[in-house]
């Protein structure tokens, strides 16, 4: 059974991460992990945070000479800025006076968290619903993808607009719809924008944002390569691998939509136009002509590129905040809290995605062929 679990607050000393169920034997490379939090901690957008982080990871048990053992793995990444927050943050009762936070930003969990566990400082909600959470899930992804790489599963995402800026016309999903250029030049973005065109415009626009002290939201893609035929079920809801992934990436913070393939452009065409016609080479391979689907048919996976798009709505910080009520007054206010953040996140939030696909088809390769090692699971897995 292959679980995870995060704990740490935002500006507290650390995040620690356990991952339980990786089997005995893979060999894992902490740069690899650390590269994932770097393209995390990139696009731009982003706020003054990232200047102050660099994260990286610590692994702490599970892992001996650059090799799993099979038992849980811990790691650790160490927030920078807790140097400046350890008496607000401390775990024991401090003598000073503290600010209390009461003012709640709409769109953020600072209203709804506080009168779900009886808070009357908002800080103890924000601390751990901040996204700062998401760098355990990227640590988390660094992990599985290079247990997926075992296999020959390979995943990327890219950004498809921000705000009102992106591609005019839906892509075409079919297996030969992406190549390796493609990727090179969306992480060459610093928009994670494949269009250098719209690489600027979206640039542009964000600065538009900035001024005005507005956000912005926008669409990711994400896409798996290498998946086999069979992850997943029909048999019962929670086991289809498309239910699964949507939970998954839903679960992103700012996360308000999940399309898989065609997703809601699907239900605008006919039945003829939108599903993907099954052909048999003469060596005996399965291949689709197109991909509406999204590589997942029934509840499985179909053999094709695994391909999903999320929706980000515009982070709730606002450097000109929005009307709100203060909690410990009753009183409705002209401005709530400003607390600091970014611009935009869809690039990073794509980098997040990438994480939780991994973390789901890790899962669900392990349900599929099983093994306590490495060396018994590819002898399933070929045969």
């Amino acid at each position: 059974m292959f679980r995870f679990l995060t704990a740490g607050e935002s500006h507290g000393p650390c995040l620690t991460i356990v991952v339980e169920g990786l089997p005995a034997g893979l060999q894992v490379e902490k740069a690899l992990v650390d590269a994932d939090l770097r393209r995390r901690q990139g696009g731009y957008g982003r706020g003054g945070r990232m200047k102050i982080e660099k994260d990286e990871i610590r692994f702490l048990s599970g892992v001996r000479h650059g090799k799993t053992l099979g038992s849980p793995i811990t790691m650790q990444i160490e927030n920078r800025d807790w140097v400046n927050w350890e008496e607000r943050m401390s775990a024991t009762p401090v003598e000073a006076e503290m600010e209390t936070v009461t003012r709640v930003r709409p769109g953020h969990a600072d209203f709804t968290g506080a009168i779900k566990y009886g808070q009357d400082d908002v800080r103890n909600i924000i601390e751990r619903s901040s996204s700062r959470e998401t760098a355990s899930r990227v640590a988390i992804g660094g992990l599985c993808r290079q247990f997926l790489a075992q296999f020959g599963i390979e995943i990327h995402s890219h950004v498809l607009s921000v705000v009102d800026i992106g591609y005019e016309e839906e892509r075409a999903l079919t297996p030969e719809g992406y190549s390796p250029e493609m990727w090179e030049a969306v992480e060459a973005s610093p928009m994670r924008c494949a269009s250098a065109e719209l690489t600027e415009k979206m640039i542009a626009r964000i600065l538009e944002a900035k001024r005005a002290g507005d956000t912005c939201g926008g669409v990711f893609e994400v896409v798996a390569f290498g998946v086999p035929i069979g992850l997943g079920s029909y048999s019962q809801w929670d086991r289809r691998l498309s239910t699964r992934i949507g939970m998954a990436l839903m679960s992103i913070p700012s996360t308000k939509g999940v399309e898989i393939g065609a997703g809601f452009d699907a239900t605008r065409k006919t039945g003829s136009q939108v599903h993907d016609v099954l052909r048999r080479s003469s060596e005996g391979a399965w291949s689709h002509l197109t991909n509406n689907a999204g590589g997942i048919e029934g509840g499985i996976s179909n053999g094709e590129p695994i391909v999903a798009r999320v929706g980000v709505k515009p982070i709730p910080s606002l450097a000109h905040p929005l009307p709100s009520v203060d909690l410990a007054t009753g009183e409705n206010i002209d401005q709530s809290r400003y607390e600091r953040s970014d611009v935009c996140v869809v690039p990073a939030a794509g980098v997040v995605g990438e994480a939780m696909l991994t973390a789901v088809l890790t899962e669900a390769m392990l349900e599929k062929y099983g093994g306590d090692s490495m060396e018994e699971m590819l002898r399933h897995y070929r045969a």
